[in-house]
């Protein structure tokens, strides 16, 4: 039989919480103990080691027992503090803090330099900085408030509970500072929002000379570069890192991935990301994140894939980005393959990839699946809920969209709205037409919830105002606003002219859009149109002539369409595609039953001085209209078709595919840069209101 000392057996129980993280492996120890000692035999550090351990791992009625089976004279502050520090670690702060009134009242132990920590930890944790002062103070009378360690956890206290004041004065007192208080200055600042600050404190640092920065200083400040939106200031202190020899540094790395990302340099992320030599999820993470905040989405779900095959594990944060990407490319098919991914690693109920999800199948048009999502999350948080009331937004359910408001804000759900949530909600209104509704909710903002309306707000309004043909009222609203106009606010103005053919207001939203955004090639074509379907084709070409003059190129309009994996794009009279043949096949036998079926094309949206014959051809090759003649080429019959089109659907496009809809007997889902259109049996959700 094998003898193992005391000494062994308490090393033996320090791997199995530090090295191997094993309950079992410390459970047989545990028995192995019992069996060679007595209780009462026990040394004092063996039952240091066996709270330590269970508390660790978080067992912690384990630990609790061992603590009680312990003689109070046996009891030290080694003992206490160690399963104070686990409770702390594994998130029972509350307990911990008994424990440590115990330690105080029932065995008269005071704390140490290592206790001091565990308790700025749990009054932080729990939002109580009354708490964490007296525990400065009982430091203070301790004479442990210069030791480095308690002196940081005090700083980093006050810094998180956001009393600046009391951290600043605890900074400037510390004898001396070692270089994780230089770093959780610089954290904290930047948390704050004080990202100039935690530059004043890096250059400090460096003046100093006595504390060399590592890795996590450098991380910080990259952060901070990155809100600063100061690249040349990022740049100099990547010569730093490189000078300070962390130019191999994979967290090092990691962060200059994410800061070059966040100032819309991907190209050096992709440099950067490249030369890491061993990658681990963090670089991958950040990768795909860069490409998702940076509108790359195609290459955002490139990576993951590499990802994947690389066998990374895909953590709640991949898996976030990459949704977001399909998101923002309505790539219905590929969220779905990740959210299976997301099933298989265990992490689809997590609160941030369930929201993501839920924003996903919403931006996608799928709004079964997101409510299926949202229903199923055991968790949600105001994200999740702005997820879904946007998704109904978007697809013109505004009554759904106002209940689930009702239910967010009131009853046993009571989450307080915030500026998102109000965006979504008024842009449900205004989809569905609730113009009373929409304004007692805007008035509401301030006055109920202490949101001051933002920019995006007063687009809502002027958008609703004028979707209802209220756009007189709509404008007085822009001229009444506390805040100067935005390119938003005109731009909703300048489409609710265009709708409801009023083109001298119109002419003055896009003056105001002119001198906002002078190169913006979109309002110019929204003027010309404008003036085009008023018959005023001298003042439409007037428009377009400007635009050649100044050297505004028309941005082109596109549609794509998902078909086995494969993207599809079309322009307008596209005929390059290697099926056009079947294409143009298909959009004649479309028009004659159309045409048997009622349908007049809408030839107001036609962009020159035709005639009406040639009016019709130049309407009928849109985009949009040819990849739905691919889909019902390339789909077998019943199976949806979604469309994307990076403009605004036309006014006879949305006739032509509600007649398509009842003919084909399919549904078809259009996505616009406004709105969804979901298309079945010669109807749209948004009731010809968009």
């Amino acid at each position: 039989m094998l003898f193992f000392s005391a000494d062994a057996l308490g090393t033996l129980l320090t791997s199995a919480v530090s090295t191997h993280s094993s309950l079992r492996l410390g459970r047989a120890i545990h028995a192995k103990i019992i069996r060679t000692l007595h209780q009462n035999e026990l040394p004092a550090f063996l039952t240091n080691h066996l709270i330590n351990m269970y508390s660790k791992l978080d067992r912690v009625d384990s630990a609790q027992l061992v603590l009680s089976q312990t003689p109070a004279a046996a009891r030290s502050v080694v003992t206490w503090t160690s399963l104070i520090s686990g409770f702390v670690q594994n998130g029972h702060f509350n307990a911990a803090l008994l424990h440590f009134s115990n330690m105080r009242r029932v065995d008269n132990i005071p704390p140490n330099d290592f206790t001091f920590p565990c308790l700025f930890k749990a009054s932080t944790a729990l939002k109580v900085p009354f708490l964490g002062q007296q525990f400065h103070a009982l430091a203070v009378k301790l004479q442990l408030i210069s030791d480095v360690f308690v002196g940081c956890s005090a700083f980093d206290m006050y810094a998180k509970t956001n009393l600046i004041e009391d951290a600043c004065k605890v900074f400037d007192k510390m004898p001396h500072r070692n270089i994780a208080t230089w770093n959780a200055y610089i954290c904290n600042a930047v948390l704050s929002g004080k990202p100039k600050d935690a530059i004043s404190k890096f250059i400090e640092l460096l003046h100093g000379g006595k504390e060399p920065p590592n890795s996590i200083t450098f991380c910080a400040m990259f952060n901070a570069c990155a809100d600063c939106g100061s690249l040349k200031l990022g740049q100099q202190l990547h010569g730093y890192a490189i000078r300070y020899g962390f130019e191999g540094d994979v967290a090092v790395l990691n962060g200059l991935v994410d800061f070059y990302g966040k100032c819309k340099e991907v190209k050096f992320s992709e440099m950067v990301f490249d030369e890491i030599k061993v990658r681990n999820v963090v670089s991958w993470c950040s990768m795909v994140a860069v490409y998702e905040q940076n509108y790359m989405g195609e290459k955002a779900c490139d990576l993951f894939v590499d990802a994947m095959r690389g066998n990374i594990e895909p953590t709640g944060f991949l898996i976030s980005s990459v949704l977001s990407a399909c998101a923002g490319l309505a790539g219905l098919e590929f969220g779905r393959a990740v959210h299976g991914v997301a099933v298989k690693a265990c992490i689809e109920r997590d609160v941030f990839v369930g929201s993501a999800l839920v924003d996903m199948y919403g931006k996608c048009g799928s709004i079964d699946d997101c409510e299926v999502a949202f229903y199923e999350m055991p968790e949600r948080n105001l994200i999740t809920w702005n997820a879904l009331i946007g998704g109904y937004a978007h697809q013109g359910h505004a009554d759904m969209a106002l209940e689930l408001f009702e239910e967010m804000t009131s009853g046993s759900s009571m989450v307080m709205p915030n500026y998102v949530t109000f965006v979504c909600v008024l842009t449900a209104c205004s989809r569905g037409g609730m113009v009373k509704k929409g304004m007692d909710i805007f008035y509401s903002m301030r006055g109920k919830y202490g949101i001051e309306p933002g920019a995006e707000h007063y687009a809502c309004v002027v958008d609703m105002l004028g979707r209802a043909g209220l756009v007189v009222r709509s404008y007085e609203f822009i001229k009444n606003m506390p805040i100067r106009p935005t390119i938003s606010v005109w731009g909703a103005l300048l489409a609710a002219c265009k709708v409801h053919r009023k083109p001298e207001l119109g002419k003055i939203a896009a003056e105001n859009l002119f001198e906002l955004d002078p190169m913006d090639s979109g309002n110019h074509v929204v003027l010309s149109n404008m003036f085009a379907a008023a018959g005023r084709w001298e003042e439409a070409n007037r428009v377009r002539t400007e635009m050649k003059d100044v050297g505004i190129k028309k941005g082109v309009g596109y549609s794509w369409i998902s078909v086995k994996n494969s993207v599809h794009i079309f322009q307008a009279k596209d005929t390059s595609h290697e099926r056009n043949f079947e294409i143009q096949a298909m959009l004649n036998k479309l028009k004659k039953d159309m045409k048997a079926a009622g349908y007049v094309p809408d030839t107001d949206v036609a962009l020159y001085d035709l005639e009406e014959e040639e009016k019709e051809s130049e309407v009928w090759y849109h985009s949009e209209k040819l990849a739905l003649a691919f889909g019902l080429v390339a789909l077998p019959p019943g199976v949806p078709l979604r469309i994307t089109k990076n403009l605004r659907v036309c006014v006879d496009c949305h006739s032509a595919i509600k007649f398509i809809s009842g003919i084909v007997g399919r549904e078809i889902i259009v996505r616009d840069n406004s709105r969804f259109h979901c298309f079945k049996d010669n109807q749209c959700t948004c009731s010809d209101y968009w």
